[in-house]
């Protein structure tokens, strides 16, 4: 096993701790919430489900399957990886077209969410980029 699929299997696994966290957080103090809208906490709550399957169960499958080196770590590597490039994407859009990121200045909640939204989206490529050769 190689230094970089050690590296993506410990980014997976904090990927869906910190996605426990978040939801935790979410329904229990509201915390992480950027705003207090109805439309705001609506869109979020459309999140969970997904969140839960492909930032944390794949996530955390992916990540057994490859530290133990068995075949089922790529594949669901890549399925969490496909997850969070389509919910960093779709928030990433819904943040621009809601005028969100100006909020970075003001609210931790919101840098929180960009990191997310960057974690995510990064996150996703590389494991894209570097597990689709190791199928083909």
């Amino acid at each position: 096993m190689d230094l970089m699929t050690i590296i993506l299997a410990v980014l997976l696994i904090i990927t869906a701790l910190v996605t426990i966290y978040y939801w935790v957080d979410f329904y229990i103090t509201g915390g992480v919430q950027v705003i207090e809208e109805e439309w705001y906490i609506k869109f979020e709550k459309a999140f969970p489900v997904a969140d839960l399957w492909g930032l944390c169960a794949c996530s955390l499958i992916g990540a057994v399957g490859l530290l133990t080196e068995q075949p089922y770590g790529q594949f669901f590597s890549l399925l969490a990886a496909g997850s969070m490039i389509f919910l960093a994407l779709m928030d990433i859009t819904f943040n621009i077209q809601n005028n969100l990121y100006p909020l970075i200045a003001l609210s931790n909640q919101m840098v929180f969410e960009l990191l997310i939204n960057l974690w995510t989206l990064v996150l996703g490529i590389s494991l894209v980029a570097y597990l689709w050769p190791i199928l083909t």
